[in-house]
């Protein structure tokens, strides 16, 4: 990392009421921190329930049939299949329709699907390093194994978890999906990271790591060669990111001891989110790196974003006119309150004291 010192940060207000720029995405995010205290009339989200250890009816769990009859096998880690609905595969049709200004073309690639340990009621955050450690390895194997496809240009490794999400299936499990184009938010991060390392002759990303070191109070968490952080520019409120400080274009170029570091980090953040309100917490965590597409990617920094969609235990956050009307993110919250209460949420899982 770069040894440049800079000042430390100024005070930031709880009440902070500005914009903030996310050199990543390129985009304004509008920060007014002193609307969260606002009334709140709305939906608000139900008390999550106990998972059993084996569910009968469930479709991921070890000997159960799944929606197109095949059994699981009784696995005892990891466990990978093709998905039984996937958005797009090898099967898609061929045949595309094109006329004037509109085109099309066929949605071709591979989706798989990731069961991260047979116990049902296990979440990433419970599970012991070991088992999380596998996981990882078996991301770096599915990046490698898809990538190595010539129809594949990007691999999108992710997991929703949690009913606030959407997902029905609560089974620790996540997808991959390999697609034969690369999704828009990762090229408009590339088009931006590719600019900043030809102007400084640092990755963008990796500036952003080494600005949060210096600022230190949105850091959540630090090992040997990992860091989690609020960014600065969170568009989300309880929003954290995960990245190896030293520059790496995908999971499949973590060698061992940053894999080790990766898990283990990875296992910090997940139960400081359970500790918060002692109940699992719900998020989107997605994959941002380097495409498949046989060239060299030293703009891309691999990165793990975490989009959580709670304010607090009860209150959902929703995308409305400024997000969906304007595209611009508008945050509640103070990214560096939230750290606050990251950095002082234990690393030990509640359930597991």
């Amino acid at each position: 990392m770069s040894s440049t010192i800079r000042p430390k940060p100024p005070y930031y207000d709880p009440r902070q009421w500005e914009l903030r720029w996310h050199p990543l995405r390129g985009e304004w995010v509008i920060v007014s921190a002193h609307r969260d205290t606002r009334p709140w009339h709305g939906a608000r989200l139900a008390e999550p329930t106990a998972e059993p250890k084996h569910d009968p009816v469930c479709y991921l769990c070890p000997g159960n049939v799944r929606a197109n009859g095949e059994v699981n096998p009784a696995y005892a880690g990891t466990f990978v299949f093709d998905n039984d609905f996937p958005p797009t595969g090898p099967a898609a049709p061929r045949a595309t329709s094109a006329h004037r200004m509109y085109r099309a073309m066929p949605a071709a690639g591979r989706c798989r699907v990731l069961c991260f340990h047979p116990r049902h009621d296990l979440s990433l955050a419970r599970m012991a390093l070991p088992d999380i450690r596998r996981v990882v390895t078996t991301w770096q194997d599915e990046y490698r194994r898809l990538g190595a496809e010539p129809d594949i240009k990007y691999v999108l490794i992710f997991e929703n978890k949690g009913k606030a999400v959407g997902v029905s299936n609560q089974h620790p499990h996540g997808q991959i999906y390999g697609t034969n184009f690369v999704f828009s938010l990762v090229m408009r991060e590339m088009r931006r990271s590719r600019a900043h390392l030809r102007r400084h002759g640092i990755a963008l990303y990796r500036a952003v790591i080494e600005q949060e070191i210096a600022d230190e109070c949105r850091v959540i968490a630090r090992n040997r060669s990992m860091i989690a952080f609020v960014p600065y520019f969170a568009r989300y409120a309880y929003e954290v990111q995960i990245a190896p400080m030293e520059s790496r274009p995908s999971v499949a170029d973590l060698d061992a001891a940053e894999v080790e570091d990766f898990a283990a980090i990875l296992k910090t953040v997940l139960c400081k989110y359970d500790n918060l309100w002692q109940m699992p917490f719900p998020y989107v965590m997605a994959f941002h790196q380097a495409p498949t597409d046989g060239r060299p990617h030293p703009e891309c920094h691999f990165h793990v974003e975490f989009m959580p969609p709670l304010r607090n235990p009860e209150m959902l956050k929703y995308l409305a006119g400024p997000e969906i009307g304007g595209g611009n993110m508008l945050l509640d919250v103070s990214p560096e309150e939230k750290a606050k209460e990251l950095q002082a949420a234990s690393p030990l899982h509640y359930l597991d004291r």
